[in-house]
């Protein structure tokens, strides 16, 4: 969150502008307070299963979802550990290597409609200093190494916004790709803290914190082996801003493709911009069925 998109292209009058922008909406968004409570929605994964029809999502608590995290993790580290380029269990083939996991992303500069894809200049975004309270929905503010029990064996990350637009969306779209079944590992700890945390947690940096009041699962894209996509809504310290933020994730075989969306203002996005998930889907899909 915190405008994490924004780490994009460096150098430009624009590049300060949104800096000095994001700055002005952190002050507005950093809290120490423990995350408060909220309801469910649909269900955001794949084909709406499990979804329920008084639109709430299951109750459950901290404690049942790091129970959940864990037996998916047992179970997915059951399909074997794998190695770059051989055959895994559950999950597809083995990881892609770094080149080839690159050539599938969107390279500098590449135009999306409106939107710029370009690196991010100041390392990787929602990394290892992302942290959430309690640890079990860690896989809903960083799917970085250490997030879950399975850490990607290559990773790729793009920034993805208009150009002309100082205050506008931003998605951080990043491909990630695993040994043996570690990408369906990274999917069920994910959908177990969709669960756990939809009543709210804390989001915690080096000099800030984040309160998130809900987790609501969205309409989820039809790609891949399954995806997950989900609506959050972050409080600010004085409890009179609510800031909105989207995270989709899709898995194809081995590897997943997250989009996390944020604006710098209150307003509401609605959603990932579909032309950037269709966008790096298609390009992803060629490539790798060549």
């Amino acid at each position: 969150m915190f405008g994490a998109g924004n780490q994009g292209r460096s150098g430009g009058r624009r590049a300060r502008l949104r800096r000095a922008a994001a700055l002005a909406l952190v002050g507005a968004v950093l809290t120490g307070a423990a995350a408060c409570g909220g309801d469910g929605a649909t269900d955001g994964g794949k084909g709406g299963k499990d979804a329920r029809t008084d639109g709430k999502a299951p109750a459950s608590t901290p404690a049942d979802g790091a129970e959940d995290a864990a037996e998916s993790a047992e179970s997915a580290a059951s399909a074997g550990s794998g190695e770059p380029g051989t055959s895994g269990t559950s999950g597809g083939s083995g990881a892609l290597s770094q080149r080839d996991l690159t050539a599938l992303a969107f390279t500098d500069g590449e135009k999306i409609g409106k939107y710029t894809a370009g690196e991010f200049s100041l390392g990787e975004p929602q990394g290892e200093d992302y942290t959430a309270d309690p640890a079990t929905c860690q896989p809903l503010v960083s799917l970085a190494k250490g997030a879950t029990a399975f850490d990607p064996a290559s990773e790729v990350h793009r920034n993805v916004d208009v150009a002309e637009e100082m205050v506008g969306a931003t998605v951080a779209v990043q491909l990630r790709s695993y040994n043996g079944g570690g990408a369906v590992g990274v999917m069920k700890a994910l959908g177990a803290a969709g669960k756990a945390c939809a009543g709210g947690f804390v989001e915690n940096r080096a000099v800030a914190k984040g309160q998130y009041l809900k987790v609501e699962p969205v309409k989820a894209p039809d790609h891949g082996d399954e995806a997950q996509a989900y609506r959050f809504t972050i409080l600010d310290v004085k409890g009179t801003l609510k800031l909105y933020e989207y995270l989709t994730v899709v898995r194809s075989g081995a590897t997943t493709l997250s989009f996390r969306a944020d604006i710098l203002d209150t307003k509401d996005i609605g959603k990932v911009p579909e032309e950037v998930i269709t966008a790096q889907w298609k390009k992803f899909e060629a490539a790798s069925t060549r």
